[in-house]
């Protein structure tokens, strides 16, 4: 699961069956492609917005 935080807002991506699900500070949820949470995370990771925190923590799959 992959955390972006900033100071108004949250958004988490996680992964599951059918592919990549962004959920949005509201917790709606979308379907995104690999592309776009790279894109997402790079941005946040080469500071395009100031004061964003990236958490990142695996978990095992539900089997």
């Amino acid at each position: 699961m992959i955390f972006i935080k900033t100071k108004g807002s949250s958004e988490r991506y996680y992964r599951d069956e059918a592919g990549w699900v962004k959920v949005s500070s509201r917790g709606r949820k979308f379907r995104a492609t690999a592309e776009q949470v790279l894109n997402h995370v790079l941005a946040a990771l080469a500071g395009v917005k100031p004061n964003v925190t990236i958490d990142v923590e695996h978990h095992e799959p539900a089997s």
